[in-house]
């Protein structure tokens, strides 16, 4: 299917979505560094990572429910509209107290777009082409992310930690604004499934089938490496231990983030036409040798070969993973399912920063990477058992 038979709200949302990614990384290369500044006894710094997740634990379960009862562009322009007053906190920062508040409320604003919005893309299109629309909206997405690291880390020397922040803020009323204006989004509310009466308490329950708890635990322990490792123990390690700037620390984390792209894209095609498993697995075999490669190759130029696959194979289970989970719940309940796979999402982003800034300051980056990776090689076992059903396609949706 050809990219201009797909609806204009794709489109849009993609520029949203694109606008907000860039916004949210510009931090990126340099927060823990920040946060560090701040707390000079680095107890709070694991903190200033997973007070992202905090809020999100406790709404996107209910936000998901919501939005199958009572339509998703509420949702969608008040998560904007968090995301940007959080923005606006940070750069108010000039305590870790504050810079872990804005944290939080930017955190509870993303989680509400991005729930509303995966469920969103998922209705819009038929089984057979959400790996593709899903992949190419994802992979736009994280143009955005691999933007936003190497700007903010280059242009924190000149406008400061709090400036970089003050320019996410501006983003992110930029994406509240093309939101808050497409009418394609107004009709999202006004054409959405009637009678949907799923409560949170059926969600729950619905975590009794092995396959949506299998996707959710899948997801908490992707979750536990990323922001544990990547987004926390990764960039300290690059600087303090192998002594690179926080410049050369954003060129880093945005090859990472090219892999990515390069992988939500065309893994999408190939999930499509090879199943969504084998994807999720390949991508975190491929993870697993990467993570042991950071701690043995402290070369920079090697690093930057070893990011770009690292995003590549995450790349690749972070969008089969969520399409899979489309597979295996009825559609009536899915935004309930969405919102509990974001949860254990959520924990996993909240515990894996302080958990392994205790081990790496305990323990060395040698045994966190190796953990990292027994974390990621269970992973592929539990994905193992997952057992998919392909749901029939509605008449209305986008087909070939």
């Amino acid at each position: 299917m050809e990219l201009k038979s797909y609806p204009r709200i794709y489109f849009e949302l993609i520029f949203v979505g694109f606008t907000l990614f860039m916004g949210m990384r510009l931090p990126a290369a340099f927060l823990p560094i920040f946060a560090d500044e701040l707390d000079p006894t680095g107890v709070l710094v694991g903190f200033v990572v997973s007070a992202w997740f905090f809020s999100r634990i406790f709404i996107e379960l209910p936000s998901g429910v919501l939005a199958d009862r009572l339509g998703k562009r509420r949702l969608l322009i008040g998560g904007l509209a968090l995301s940007a007053v959080g923005a606006f906190v940070c750069s108010m920062a000039n305590s870790i107290y504050l810079l872990i508040l804005g944290r939080t409320i930017w955190g509870l604003g993303t989680a509400l777009f991005f729930m509303s919005n995966m469920a969103v893309i998922l209705d819009l299109f038929k089984s057979s082409m959400r790996g593709r629309a899903l992949g190419t909206f994802q992979g736009i997405e994280f143009i955005g992310s691999f933007i936003g690291a190497p700007i903010g880390g280059f242009i924190v020397g000149f406008i400061g930690y709090t400036g970089v922040f003050s320019l996410a803020f501006l983003l992110m009323i930029c994406s509240l604004s093309v939101a808050s204006i497409s009418k394609d989004l107004r009709k999202v509310d006004t054409s959405r499934r009637e009678g949907s009466q799923v409560s949170v308490k059926e969600a729950v329950l619905s975590l009794g089938t092995w396959g949506l708890a299998a996707i959710c635990i899948s997801n908490f322990l992707r979750m536990l490496i990323m922001m544990g490792i990547m987004s926390t123990v990764f960039p300290l390690y690059l600087n303090y231990q192998l002594g690179i700037s926080v410049e050369y620390i954003g060129i880093i984390m945005s090859l990472r983030t090219v892999g990515y792209i390069l992988s939500t894209v065309t893994s999408g095609y190939l999930s499509d036409m090879f199943g969504r498993k084998p994807m999720i697995i390949s991508g975190t075999l491929l993870q697993i040798g990467c993570m042991y490669a950071y701690a043995l190759l402290p070369s920079f130029e090697l690093l930057l070969l070893i990011g770009l696959f690292d995003g590549f194979g995450g790349g690749m289970s972070f969008t089969s993973l969520i399409v899979l989970l489309s597979e295996i719940v009825p559609a009536e309940i899915r935004g309930g399912a969405i919102g509990m796979y974001r949860t254990f999402m959520d924990i996993g982003g909240l515990t894996g920063p302080p958990v392994f800034m205790l081990m790496f300051t305990g323990m060395g980056s040698y045994i966190t990477f190796l953990t990292a990776m027994a974390i990621l090689a269970l992973n592929i076992a539990l994905v193992v058992t997952i057992k998919a059903r392909k749901p029939k396609s509605k008449p209305d949706q986008v087909s070939d």
